[in-house]
């Protein structure tokens, strides 16, 4: 399955005829990605999607909301991802979980040179009770969930373990690309995963008494 830059998306001048908060929305997206929430302003925004302040404030209660429903954006996609890969292998949950950790390993080390948006944005913005950081929290909460069940109903010896495992070696990828660069230890992470994957499997059941 082709992996996309979720976390960036084109400008929305590339669809002048979408609807005003769609472009606000996909605006917002690339610019808080490359620029930082704290390095751009309503204004910036408003105007690269082709609008005015007003035209956001009547979609958005404040800059605040608007940076939530983005990360809303890129957790809806991640999740629509799996629900793709599940229904690919429907009955087959091993061949699921190497099918999602393989999506995102590709996902985690292509195509974003400025790390995790959900990362990024939980660094600018340390307030527990920022509407965006609930979307952090929350996202990242049923993102290890999912992982977990993946792993106990591909019957891996210690479903929690190796979903954490898993879990912080994709996080840990993404600071790795920032601080040495794609060739650096992230460049492994498929083979990482596979490993961890690999090292928790339980041996084929024995069906009968043996000789």
């Amino acid at each position: 399955m082709p992996v996309r830059t979720l976390e960036r998306v084109p400008p929305a001048q590339d669809k002048p005829s979408s609807p005003p908060r769609e472009r606000i929305v996909t605006v917002a997206r690339d610019l808080f990605y490359r620029n930082g929430i704290h390095g751009v302003g309503v204004d910036a925004i408003a105007e690269a999607a082709g609008t005015n302040k007003m035209t956001l404030y009547r979609h958005f209660a404040s800059k605040d909301e608007l940076v939530a429903e983005c990360l809303r954006r890129l957790a809806a996609e991640l999740e629509a991802a799996h629900t793709r890969i599940a229904a690919a292998h429907a009955g087959d949950p091993k061949a699921e979980l190497e099918a999602w950790l393989a999506y995102f390993a590709e996902f985690k080390t292509s195509g974003a040179q400025r790390g995790c948006a959900f990362v990024n944005a939980a660094i600018e913005l340390p307030d527990p009770d920022h509407p965006a950081r609930r979307v952090i929290e929350n996202y990242k909460k049923r993102h290890r969930a999912m992982i977990v069940r993946l792993c106990r109903a591909a019957d891996l010896d210690d479903p929690a373990l190796v979903a954490d495992q898993i879990f912080l070696l994709c996080e840990g990828a993404r600071v790795s690309l920032q601080s040495v660069g794609p060739k650096g230890p992230a460049a492994r992470l498929a083979e990482m995963l596979h490993a961890v994957v690999a090292g928790h499997a339980r041996p084929p059941r024995r069906h009968g008494k043996t000789a």
